[in-house]
């Protein structure tokens, strides 16, 4: 495995990651490393996340990876406790400075990453909160819209919408614990104040989409269409 060459040979590669013999003993320092408990959380992430791109154990992939095991640690060690924007797509907004990142560290010098974690850590932050307000904006208006009666199915599937933008008849039955009837009777009503749309244009299995929460979700700076630009393998 090689990294910033032809298919043809390392010969003129930026970085070749360990002989793949040598993976299993560092991937396994790795877990030890991401095991301790006398470190700062986001620092630990941050150099966990470069270690494992120094690695580079897969042939495709290793980018995707690496941000997602950024979030198991923090979500793990309980620096956050849902869902929220992702800290590590931010850093793929200037990939020439997170390439530069990644090769300081491979130089012996963790600082950049640790300061560039940091910075994305308020990045995000900063565009939660907004992401969090053009939700609440959309949901007070779906609810001005709503005209059954507060006990009705329809208010628990509004919720469900949040958490799962992309739905059918099943899985509101799922999470609501209601009859086919009763969530086809709540996606009627979203369907008919526009909270949802219809998308796959059938008779059976139909699935609905909150789009409204999804063009929100993918203009965010740090949202779906930033963790999509992976150009780190």
């Amino acid at each position: 495995m090689w990294i910033g060459s032809s298919s043809y040979g390392p010969h003129t590669a930026t970085f070749v990651p360990p002989h793949h013999t040598r993976v299993p003993a560092v991937i396994d320092d790795l877990v030890e490393f991401m095991r301790r408990d006398d470190l700062a959380v986001l620092p630990q992430a941050a150099l966990a996340h470069a270690q494992f791109e120094t690695i580079h154990p897969f042939a495709d992939g290793n980018g995707r990876t690496g941000r997602a095991l950024v979030h198991c640690l923090l979500r793990g060690k309980r620096l956050t406790r849902q869902v929220i924007v992702p800290v590590s797509a931010g850093l793929l907004t200037d990939t020439k400075r997170y390439f530069d990142v990644l090769t300081a560290y491979r130089s012996g010098d963790i600082a950049p990453t640790v300061e560039r974690f940091a910075e994305a850590s308020f990045d995000s932050v900063v565009n939660g909160r907004q992401l969090v307000t053009e939700l609440r904006s959309i949901r007070e208006a779906w609810s001005d819209a709503i005209t059954s009666r507060r006990q009705a199915t329809v208010w628990r599937a509004l919720d469900a919408v949040f958490q799962h933008p992309v739905l059918d008849n099943a899985l509101v039955q799922r999470e609501l614990a209601v009859s086919v009837m009763g969530a086809d009777a709540a996606i009627t009503e979203l369907v008919s104040i526009g909270a949802l749309q219809e998308i796959t244009g059938g008779r059976r299995n139909r699935r609905y989409a909150a789009v409204q929460v999804l063009a929100v979700l993918d203009a965010s700076p740090n949202g779906p269409d930033a963790v999509r630009r992976d150009t780190s393998g």
